[in-house]
């Protein structure tokens, strides 16, 4: 079965990456990330150059710097780079957790996604009709002590500077998705695709009321395959059932240096890296078979043939149709 994998950050220029993605009947849509604007503006053109040369087995989606105060001309240029990139084959727009969690305005207040000096920004991506991934928050985890062993656990041990607890004056993990509506409801006619569950992956039934309360709304799996494990597999089935077409495959694999800068042995661990992952999801996903989790061991869901070929690749077709 075809799959396209929405939400991936690897650029595989290498005859051994492509030679397993044609294999594997993979197609990669890789994601820029605006955290410094010198490498994602590097990484952009990498994965420009990628698509153009294998648009069988590469997309590529674009973002924009985060917001600058001190220039009156930031949504302008914004705008234009934007315009750019989508002229460059871009196939959508991401905005990353910075803005709502990091981002400061000049009197030193978080400002979040809704926040005026990005309205420009986002009436013209409903003008075109661009798609939007938002990557809005964190896990829940993100706002809790790390005494119990999750799938977060880890990552905020090596990624302590996003470990919100026990921090005063951040915004709270409502604060953000409570902006993240609100952008939502602002502009019905834009398709948003929420990044990892929507950042609601601690229970399918938030996802299912945001899914329900807006119509321009999806939400991809990218690296929550074991959040949705953890939960009861019934419900999780049936959240499947339930919203067959709002629901993007994705991993968030990451392998940020090109696979021809890689030696023989680095990329032989790319290449098993990718299929294992791969192969992990198709357990997940599509069969009835014991998986080892983190702490414990959890139970593929296994979906029917049609919400599988969704999954796969069908409401990417839907949500982001210029990724296939």
């Amino acid at each position: 079965m075809s799959r396209i994998d929405a939400h991936v950050h690897v650029t595989g220029d290498h005859p051994q990456i492509i030679g397993l993605l044609k294999e594997l009947d993979v197609k990669l849509l890789n994601i820029c990330v605006a955290h410094q604007a010198s490498t994602w503006r590097q990484r952009a053109a990498d994965y420009a150059r990628l698509t153009a040369a294998h648009p069988q087995h590469f997309a590529w989606c674009t973002t924009f710097d985060p917001p600058d105060f001190r220039r009156a001309d930031y949504a302008d240029r914004v705008i234009a780079g934007l315009d750019e990139d989508l002229q460059r084959g871009a196939c959508a727009c991401k905005v990353w957790k910075n803005i709502g969690m990091e981002i400061r305005d000049p009197d030193g207040a978080f400002i979040q996604v809704d926040h005026r000096v990005l309205r420009p920004v986002f009436d013209y991506l409903e003008k075109i009709a661009c798609p939007v991934i938002l990557h809005m928050g964190e896990p829940l985890a993100c706002w809790r002590p790390l005494t119990e062993i999750g799938p977060h656990t880890g990552y905020y041990r090596n990624h302590p500077e996003w470990h919100m607890y026990g921090r005063d004056g951040v915004p709270s993990h409502a604060d953000i998705i409570a902006a993240r509506d609100r952008l939502l409801d602002r502009h019905p006619k834009l398709a948003f695709i929420g990044a990892h569950l929507g950042s609601l992956e601690y229970d399918v039934d938030e996802v299912a009321r945001r899914l329900q309360q807006f119509g321009n709304f999806a939400v991809d799996t990218s690296a929550r395959l074991f959040d949705l494990a953890f939960q009861d597999r019934t419900k999780v089935r049936n959240f499947f059932a339930a919203f067959p077409d709002r629901v993007l495959f994705g991993t968030d694999l990451v392998a940020r240096t090109p696979a021809s800068e890689l030696d023989a042995a680095d990329r032989d661990a790319l290449a098993n890296r990718l299929r294992q992952a791969y192969d992990l999801a198709q357990t997940y996903y599509a069969k009835n078979e014991d998986i080892p989790g983190p702490g414990r061991t959890v139970r593929g869901i296994g979906l029917s043939a049609n919400i599988l070929d969704q999954l796969y690749s069908g409401n990417v077709a839907r949500w982001i149709p210029d990724a296939v």
